[in-house]
């Protein structure tokens, strides 16, 4: 290396000039390169033989032992107790901090006169899980799951629709006395995991339920030969 000093005006500038490297021959080049493939097919040759020892997931193989870390976010899913109630309260402010708007949150008055969630939809398709929305909730009412498994062959089937009833909050049903109370609420307004709003431009009224979507029609075009056209401009 060579330091080589300026000076600009009344600014000093020092430059540090590096050796070009040497090139080696095509000899050398082959002879390297060949030792280098040669390391990468000594691994590939010592797992081949000690299948035990492989670190590649075998998926969906074992899929029954596969662990998927906790913090893998693959689903949103709304929290809920061992009797199903949820702490959403339909405050919407998960939507309104979503970049891609991938939440609708729809809030009715119920019963108890105040306000409830009536659906909380998720559209997957948009959805980068940021995670933003988990992180903004005040009422701890979201979370990301790591089940990864959801492709479908049907662009509707990821429209989902996160809560199983319409009514009250978690904290709310608490305080009713009477158990049959909260469950006569919680039964009172059922919901579907693919029944939100109309999606995709559908019919008001026309039934939306993509548990079993019908199959895509095949579109056949016939090919036009000489003679169809020959007889057309006749």
């Amino acid at each position: 290396m060579s330091e080589s000093k300026y000076t600009i005006g009344n600014i000093d500038i020092s430059t540090v000039k590096s050796k070009r490297p040497i090139r080696k021959g095509t000899l050398y080049n082959l002879v390297t390169g060949f030792m280098s493939l040669m390391k990468g097919m000594k691994i590939t040759a010592y797992y081949f033989f000690h299948t035990k020892e492989v670190v590649t997931e075998q998926y969906p193989e074992n899929r029954e032992t596969l662990k998927i870390s906790e913090r893998f976010r693959a689903e949103l899913k709304l929290k809920k107790d061992d009797r199903g109630f949820l702490n959403c309260t339909g405050c919407n402010i998960c939507a309104q901090n979503c970049p891609n708007g991938s939440i609708e949150v729809i809030a009715m008055k119920g019963e108890t006169n105040k306000k409830e969630i009536d659906r909380y939809i998720w559209h997957m398709d948009s959805c980068t899980f940021c995670n933003i929305c988990v992180q903004v909730c005040p009422y701890d009412a979201i979370e990301m799951k790591p089940n990864f498994e959801s492709s479908a062959l049907d662009r509707r089937l990821y429209i989902y629709q996160l809560n199983k009833y319409a009514g009250p909050t978690k904290k709310n049903l608490d305080k009713l006395e009477d158990p049959a109370d909260m469950q006569r609420l919680v039964n009172l307004i059922k919901r579907e995991p693919y029944k939100g709003p109309i999606p995709l431009g559908m019919q008001q009224g026309e039934e939306h339920n993509f548990n079993h979507p019908e199959p895509v029609k095949k579109i056949v075009v016939k090919k036009e030969t000489a003679k169809d056209v020959v007889k057309k401009d006749v």
